[in-house]
């Protein structure tokens, strides 16, 4: 299981991204998920004021990982990348990680807000709102997702919230996830393929940010760019898990020159930052028209630049006080990283205005992977759905079906199975010299950025799925 075919599964979960794209002229010409004639033959689908429900919950609670070691086998990987390291099931979520990029979405309005904007500067703010919402999600989400098979597929419709996605695992050798989503009524395409890097450290996982996302605004003729910060899992081997995200985000407005800077702040030794984002919007000349700021766990705001220096010299005023008396309790744990106890909610400064607030996550999250309403019902297969997403779809993998229904022997069997069947491809093309070809997405140049990345052809939902190769 350690040789050099081993199937990627390594210690992750954490969203970064390796490159971006153009826009597919194929993007809207391609049919709708479902037609009518197909909704009347799969039976009623749970409507609620006309709108589509999903399901809130999973089929069995999550299991517990308090009787597996990790050690073992992370012992000689500290300062490796971990690329071909293979994990106990029990450390994984019932979600594939094409199924995990897919919740950048969750907050979609942030994006129709954004196309309903005039202002560029308001454009930007809640194009950066969106991009901190796009890794809300990964709060105390410390299970992994199952990597995705070459050629795994994943498709997303939201009528409600007004997009589609579709995405591929289009390498292997490194793990690369390409994803195309867009605006069902034609205003906004978002994309990007992602390539996390991760590195065990002793006590902790870091996933380092590969690549670039892209965001266009089609009515404004605008692609807005950026890359997600670092993340971090903490106490790995022993102590509670726990998550923090660090780095500089810069997103760009590549027609205006707008700039907006978000430092996502490292817990400190204290914890007074955990979870803390800071950052300004500048135009094309550097002059800062805002300060954006908040918490990645609970929500952004926005403020002039001069009121949001007044409080912050107010409250350096009060901190002195404070300071001695923490110096002097501050101790140090050699066995596992205690996470900070959390602060207060967010001070606002006054004048301020509201961009993004988190949901709240169900009351039985914590027993079912910490998953948000959205995550609940990626997995949800809905009836007739079979019948129309491809057969490469993740939601018909077995092992990840299996562990969502809580039987976890079948799920590990199955693991197990699909990881060789893959290997075993593998070999018969290297045997033929037969090179893999990906089916929705091709090598191109995004033209905002002139780096090379995953493009969408167009053509998934025309639903011809012949010569799909059969992975599961």
């Amino acid at each position: 299981m350690n040789n050099e075919d081993e199937f990627y599964d390594a210690v992750t979960g954490l969203d970064s991204d390796e490159s971006c794209e153009g826009v597919s002229e194929a993007s809207f010409k391609d049919a709708l998920v479902f037609d009518g004639s197909s909704r009347k033959n799969n039976g009623s689908v749970p409507q609620e004021n006309g709108i589509k429900k999903h399901r809130t919950s999973l089929p069995a609670a999550m299991f517990s990982r308090s009787t597996v070691s990790i050690w073992s086998i992370l012992k000689k990987c500290i300062g490796l990348e971990l690329s071909k390291i293979t994990m106990p099931i029990a450390f994984n979520e019932p979600l594939s990680f094409l199924q995990r990029i897919t919740e950048y979405m969750d907050h979609t309005y942030l994006i129709n807000r954004a196309c309903s904007l005039p202002d560029s500067i308001e454009r930007m703010q809640a194009v950066a709102a969106f991009a901190v919402s796009a890794v809300a999600s990964q709060w105390d989400r410390t299970g992994k997702p199952f990597n995705p098979l070459l050629g795994e597929t994943y498709e997303l419709t939201r009528e409600d919230q007004g997009f589609r996605l579709v995405s591929e695992q289009v390498s292997h050798h490194p793990p690369v996830s390409a994803f195309h989503a867009e605006s069902l009524v034609g205003d906004f395409v978002f994309h990007g393929s992602i390539y996390p890097k991760l590195k065990f450290w002793g006590k902790s996982v870091e996933a380092e940010p590969k690549g670039t996302i892209t965001l266009e605004l089609l009515k404004h003729n605008e692609a807005y760019t950026w890359s997600n910060p670092y993340c971090c899992v903490h106490n790995i081997i022993l102590g509670k898990l726990w998550i923090e995200q660090y780095g500089t985000v810069e997103i760009l407005n590549h027609r205006t020159g707008d700039k907006c800077v978000l430092n996502f702040k490292p817990c400190g030794m204290f914890g007074k930052e955990l979870h803390k984002v800071e950052g300004y919007i500048q135009d094309k000349s550097k002059k800062k028209h805002c300060v954006i700021y908040g918490k990645w766990t609970e929500c952004m705001w926005s403020v002039d630049p001069q009121a949001y220096e007044a409080h912050k010299k107010s409250e350096r005023r009060g901190d002195n006080k404070k300071q001695k008396n923490e110096e002097q309790e501050g101790a140090e744990n050699d066995d596992a990283d205690d996470m900070p106890e959390v602060q207060e909610t967010v001070s606002v400064v006054p004048g301020s205005t509201l961009l993004w607030r988190i949901d709240s996550r169900p009351a039985h999250s914590a027993e079912m992977y910490n998953f948000t309403n959205f995550a609940m019902s990626l997995n949800e297969l809905e009836p007739g759905m079979e019948a129309n997403v491809a057969p490469t779809d993740c939601r018909l993998r077995p092992d990840i079906r299996a562990m969502e229904n809580g039987i976890m022997d079948e799920a590990s069997r199955e693991k197990e199975r699909l990881e060789e069947k893959q290997r075993a491809s593998r070999k018969e093309r290297a045997k033929n010299e037969e090179e893999w070809s990906t089916r929705w997405f091709q090598m191109g140049t995004n033209p905002y950025t002139n780096s090379q990345g995953w493009l969408y052809t167009g053509g998934y939902f025309n639903r011809n799925y012949q010569d799909l190769p059969d992975i599961y």
